[in-house]
């Protein structure tokens, strides 16, 4: 199982996409691939856009998109697919679709069997057992919280350490804790902004010039960087995050 969990799709001041271009490029080989595109978390613009604006950076790196709202079999189209791309948004919405298509088990057995998977943000949740450390509001029904169970703990991307100037609201770090006090064997990773997690089979590594927060009820939370081994969270044999 070979997957790229990206935090973010843009740092301040750059390009869309920029910062993980060469990851992605790195993580997909140098034979051009056309990649499935999963746009489902667009909410405030079109699918159509979303397709153009990753096409865009795809071909910068030599390998090119195609929308999975322009076939007529989604689950079909999955099975052909030489990679699959799910882009960020709102996660609740990304998750509803994917129900509506029935897109969760065929993605999972697919990547399984060996097909490259890229997410970023809502694409990144989806890659947990359940989306519920997503950031997103719950704009819609997701007809369930169990997503993919690609990696047997929970992501909350673009984690953020402090609250901003006037905000007297929960920290992310509260909110991760209030998740663990009801799954207590679950870990959770808070990715930052500008920093991605690479699995390849049972590796599991850091990537980007900033650290990851780990979070396990009854610890204190640890930071690791792009030179620790972050394979121990794969170690369950089934997923400790039950939806």
């Amino acid at each position: 199982m070979r997957l790229l969990l990206i935090s973010n799709s843009t740092m301040p001041g750059e390009p869309y996409l920029d910062y993980p271009k060469h990851e992605m490029k790195k993580f997909l080989g140098e034979k051009p691939v056309k990649a499935l595109f999963i746009p489902y978390a667009a909410v405030t613009f079109s699918f159509d856009l979303y397709v153009e604006k990753v096409q865009e950076r795809f071909a910068e790196i030599g390998h090119s998109v195609v929308g999975i709202h322009t076939f007529d079999d989604p689950v079909a189209a999955v099975h052909q697919a030489e990679a699959i791309v799910v882009g960020g948004g709102n996660t609740w919405q990304l998750v509803r679709m994917m129900h509506d298509n029935h897109l969760m088990n065929p993605i999972r057995e697919k990547v399984v069997a060996g097909t490259p998977y890229i997410g970023w943000s809502a694409g990144s949740n989806v890659a947990c057992p359940t989306l519920r450390t997503t950031n997103d509001m719950p704009i819609i029904d997701p007809k369930g919280f169990d997503t993919m169970n690609m990696v047997p703990f929970q992501i909350n991307p673009h984690y953020l350490d402090a609250n901003p100037d006037g905000h007297a609201g929960e920290t992310r770090e509260q909110r991760i804790q209030e998740f663990l006090e009801i799954n207590p064997n679950c870990y959770v990773v808070g990715l930052r902004e500008g920093t991605m997690l690479l699995r390849e089979e049972q590796s599991l590594r850091l990537i980007g010039s900033r650290t990851a927060r780990i979070f396990k009820k009854g610890k204190d939370p640890v930071e690791l960087t792009d030179k620790d081994d972050f394979s121990f969270l794969l170690k369950f044999p089934v997923s400790p995050c039950p939806a």
